[in-house]
């Protein structure tokens, strides 16, 4: 039948809003009178239709027939999925089928395709010369979806007592055309700029997620209404303005629009690193998520438009919402027109319709309702947007099939047709063609389905096997192909880890593949081959080496033993989750109870004898297999396995039961807590805060508070000092400090503010002010270090957890550093180098350099100085003239911003925006460890005890102090030892039952401090305890 020039258009049947067509009665005129000869089109039959934008008769008006049975067509076209029982033997399809992704629920309609020996024409698939696909509805998704949500928002904000011109404006499919609802959105932004919003919801800002068609369709809207576009970096400025008592406004005449991406989502995880989009696609495990804390809070309406995939953070979970909203947080509604359900914003957890477009989910109740009244957030996820503007979707997307039909209708061999309609057939006469065989490869290897076991998946496990990731344009550019073809070619085998399919011609995609051999020669030549299409030259035939290339990584070799894996019958079975920092220390220490050093202590401890060595197995799990054989290299009776667990299936698969204790050296927040009573139901412990701080610090401060209560004792005084600081001949700059962790984490923990008890007095501390509190400490027994602190958040929590709230005068924890560090950073911060807001020297037309911004920081004219090279006196003395500060702090301020590079003629790369972004990547840059240098961890408590029979007071010091550790030329940090070993040691106490607690709680308990605290010691931490 293929090439017989009769064409079918299908009638919708998904879903009772579907109303578009792929070609309108317009187009099958064109078709049908521009003569066969020119369009290839004989006939034209169309499936009847009560709910089709356009009406049968117009279809019968321009010569089309009117009939149920296609049976005559040898080409049929529809928009969504057919019904199985639709699909006819030895036809050609056409229509979104989204089979070439491979995913299981897709693949009955791809066996109906190869089982009637029919050929498939994908939509998504039609790509055109410039990389992008040419027929889409995403704009128009966009466009239905904004209309929609502000048709909602009017009867929102009149539900919270605000009338607003939004109240006027209906959904999109009440209107007659795209047009008459642009102009409906059009007056209402009229009535803004005339009438004005209330104050009470303002500023209202729209954040839009994602930069494709679909968040281009979603501002197109929004921009018919008066508005300022904002940088995201500018949002705590203008709601700041909006929200000062001294510029009081009854009504604003303006909304604000902020479109971010990737970047503005999440940071690097290792502090040195920068952000990349490509390192971020291929590894989003090395970044850590910020949304909730930079963009959220200044939000009213979130316009969620981007594509996102499980591996990647998610862009606001429930718990971060429930913090916000806690806080006033001005956020009002979710429009999600990406219908992701249970994606990146995790309370969207179902679809809605477009005739009962939103949920209500009440975040203080954790509760869903299907009204727009009563507290939370109102959301919309429609999944069928682009149908409410019917006519003006169809209309563009035949406007561009319309081209294609003569090709697909009359050309019966795939190999004659165009290269953009040939590569979009994913099958021809019931087989795959060659781009889409790798969609059987892989569903033969899928090891994602949880139903499949091990033995089964893997029956033919290669001697050797190494892991190797690849990503880039896998299967839009089809090179997913050639990686398989040399892997078989050469005799050996793979298995699919994870793949993640990119969305659209932009995104690239990433997939995870175990190759193995039974030869180590073999799996070397495969690697190599894989290495040569990662790197292709001009020379190989590349045109375009960018869109062609793959980036691959490649894990390590292992050397496989016959049925190998961990024997849950046979040992104790500890799991990691993760592969951070701190689990290498924690699973070497597990894995080594059998010979440790301190063998006698340990089972004096646990009344429990591991003696055998090896008596644990330890099983790392992480969603990068990699990471986790990483962590476990050179570790005895470890096993690393990949585990999503928010794949709960796959978690199942891996943990024979549900009531397993676990220990996490997390907070025990609201949201752990609220475990408590189904832990006790289940019988089961969560160990919560069983880290450093909190963790060993609760344990050292609980075992001095007890004694001194056994003793009729009462605590006057509770000091707390603690801090993660470089060795002191580590500590080489001038500010005495290097970051272990992100410096725009650490800078905003300085303006946190801080409570806490002094002499009976509350003392509270303003943010701003936090470097100004710091105050001078010396330790008795440590008195070679030159110590200061700060306030650390609220102490009086802490007086409450350990009982000694109505006791103790003074309650006070604090942060560590160096002395003169806090000076130095308050200097900075006043100066402006912590500032957020955008730097005009950045954007005034010229190449900005490092040091034309520490001109304008300074206040200095660039006019005169512009080839004068800034020193450190120059520095110091224009600091101490802006009154800044003067004499040593001033000194050392000048050389932190000489040691970071202020002072250079280097151009600032594009991604910096402001003062605050500058100082950050600068930092990133100069302020972190290198080689073997060593970290540093202090821990202090000091008490002071009184007695009611005459006894002097006394007091009780608590230290402990640990450094970095170096083992062949490997450095273990203090920070990751002192937080990975507390968190193993608590695992196995609950591995010899001697925690008998249920619930969840905190290692604050004899039961548990007791004994890990001799632990830690036999282990070799320095914990030092003195009574005076």
């Amino acid at each position: 039948m293929l090439g017989n020039g009769v064409v079918g258009i299908l009638s919708e049947s998904t879903n009772k809003w579907e109303r578009r067509v792929p070609l309108t009665p317009s187009h099958c005129a064109k078709l049908l009178h521009g003569g066969r000869g020119k369009t290839g089109v004989a006939r034209i039959i169309v499936q009847p239709s009560t709910k089709r934008i356009h009406h049968d008769s117009l279809y019968e008006d321009v010569g089309c027939e009117i009939s149920e049975d296609l049976s005559d067509c040898g080409l049929i076209l529809g928009i969504k999925q057919p019904k199985l029982d639709m699909i006819l033997p030895d036809r050609a399809y056409a229509f979104f089928s989204h089979t070439h992704k491979a995913q299981r629920e897709n693949m009955p309609l791809l066996d109906k395709i190869l089982a009637e020996k029919a050929s498939l024409f994908d939509y998504e698939l039609i790509v055109g010369d410039h990389g992008k696909r040419l027929l889409a509805f995403g704009k128009f998704a966009g466009r239905a979806g904004m209309v929609d949500f502000l048709h909602g928002l009017g009867q929102r904000y009149l539900s919270l007592g605000y009338s607003t011109p939004f109240l006027s404006l209906g959904a999109s499919y009440m209107y007659s055309s795209l047009a008459a609802a642009k102009a409906a959105v059009i007056s209402v932004g009229e009535e803004i700029a005339t009438m004005g919003l209330p104050s009470g919801i303002c500023p209202l800002v729209f954040v839009f997620t994602g930069s494709g068609n679909v968040s281009h369709g979603a501002q197109e809207i929004f921009k018919l209404l008066p508005h300022t576009p904002m940088d995201p970096c500018r949002l705590p400025e203008i709601f700041g303005k909006a929200k000062d008592p001294a510029r009081p406004a009854k009504r604003v005449f303006q909304v604000y629009g902020c479109v971010v991406t990737s970047k503005d989502m999440v940071e690097p995880e290792e502090p040195s690193k920068f952000f990349d989009k490509a390192d971020y696609y291929a590894h989003p495990e090395h970044y850590i998520p910020v949304f909730h804390e930079k963009i959220a809070p200044y939000a009213s309406v979130i316009v969620n438009c981007m594509y996102w995939e499980k591996r990647f953070p998610q862009l606001l979970t429930t718990k971060q919402l429930q913090d916000l909203m806690s806080k006033d947080c001005p956020l009002v509604g979710v429009c999600d027109i990406t219908c992701d359900i249970g994606g990146s914003l995790e309370i969207v957890n179902q679809t809605t319709s477009i005739d009962s477009p939103f949920f209500r989910y009440d975040p203080f109740q954790d509760s869903y309702h299907y009204d727009l009244d009563g507290e939370g957030v109102i959301c919309s996820a429609v999944d069928i947007l682009p149908t409410e503007f019917a006519k003006e979707a169809s209309q563009h997307f035949g406007d561009i099939l319309s081209q294609f039909i003569g090709s697909l209708i009359s050309i019966p061999n795939i190999e004659e047709l165009p290269l953009h309609l040939k590569r979009a057939c994913i099958a021809h006469r019931g087989a795959l063609t060659p781009l889409y065989e790798y969609i059987r490869r892989m569903q033969n290897s899928d090891v994602e389905d949880p139903s499949r076991n091990l033995e089964k998946v893997y029956p033919d496990k290669k001697k050797y096997t190494t892991l190797v990731s690849l990503s880039g344009h896998l299967f839009d550019q089809f090179l997913i192909n050639e990686a398989l073809d040399i892997i078989e070619a050469a005799g050996g085998s793979f298995h699919l880890v994870k793949c993640q399919v990119g969305q659209s011609t932009d995104a690239m995609s990433y997939s995870e593949l175990e190759v193995g051999a039974d030869d180590k020669e073999v799996l070397d030549r495969i690697i190599d081959s894989l290495t040569s299409i990662a790197n292709p030259s001009v020379e190989d035939g590349f045109a375009d080496i960018t869109k062609n290339k793959i980036s691959l990584k490649v894990g390590k070799f292992y050397e496989n033993e016959v049925e190998k894996g961990y024997d849950m019958k046979k040992k104790n079975v500890i799991l990691i989750l993760g592969a951070g920092h701190v689990c290498r220390p924690a699973a070497e220490f597990l894995t080594s109870i059998g010979s440790f050093p301190s063998q006698q202590v340990l089972n004096s401890c646990l009344e429990a004898a591991f003696e055998e060595q090896n008596s644990i197995e330890v099983v790392v799990a992480s969603l990068y297999l990699k990471d986790a054989e990483e962590i476990i290299q050179g570790i005895p009776s470890a096993t690393a396995i990949q585990l999503d667990v928010m794949n709960h299936e796959n978690l199942h698969f891996h943990i024979s039961q549900l009531k397993k204790h676990l220990v996490t050296a997390s907070y025990v927040d609201d949201s752990m807590s609220k475990l408590d009573e189904a832990a006790k139901v289940a019988g089961i412990t969560i160990l919560g805060e069983m880290g450093l701080d909190p963790g060993i610090d609760h344990m050292m401060a609980m075992k001095m508070i007890n004694e001194a209560h056994k003793r009729n004792g009462k605590i006057r005084s509770f000091t707390s000092y603690c801090g993660g600081l470089p060795s002191p001949a580590a500590a080489n700059n001038p500010l005495a400090y290097k970051f272990s962790w992100s410096p725009a984490g650490a800078i905003r923990a300085g303006r946190n503010p801080a409570t806490y008890r002094y002499h009976g007095e509350i003392v509270r501390v303003n943010g701003d002010h936090l470097y100004d509190s710091a105050s001078r400490i010396r330790l008795a027994d440590l008195p070679a270090f030159a110590l200061e602190c700060l306030p650390n958040r609220n102490s009086l929590l802490y007086g409450e957890l350990y009982g000694i709230e109505n006791e103790a005068s003074t309650v006070f924890r604090g942060t560590l550093r160096y002395e003169g560090f806090s000076g130095v950073m308050g200097a900075l911060a006043k100066i402006g180098f912590f500032n957020t807001e955008a730097l005009s020297t950045l954007n005034n037309g010229e190449k900005p350099t490092y040091r034309k911004a520490l001109l304008q920081l300074l206040r200095l004219n660039d006019n005169n100085l512009d080839g004068l090279a800034m020193n450190e006196k120059e520095i110091t003395e224009r600091i101490t003239t802006l009154g800044i500060c003067q004499g040593e702090i001033a000194v050392r301020t000048a050389k932190t911003i000489m040691f970071l590079g202020f002072h250079e003629s280097t151009e600032i790369p594009a991604s910096c925006q402001s003062a605050f972004d500058i100082t950050c990547l600068l930092m990133e840059k100069a302020l972190v460890y290198s080689g073997t240098e060593q970290d540093m961890v202090l821990l202090h408590h000091e008490i002071e005890v009184d007695f009611r029979d005459g006894q002097p007071t006394e007091n009780h010091r608590a230290t402990l102090l640990e450094f970095g550790r170096t083992k062949d030329g490997n450095t273990t940090t203090a920070m990751a030892l002192t937080v990975g070993i507390p968190a193993a040691v608590g695992a196995l106490l609950l591995l010899a039952n001697k925690i008998q607690v249920n619930g969840v709680i905190r290692p604050i308990m004899s039961e548990v401090y007791m004994p890990a605290l001799q632990i830690l010691e036999a282990y070799g931490f320095k914990l030092l305890e003195k009574i005076e």
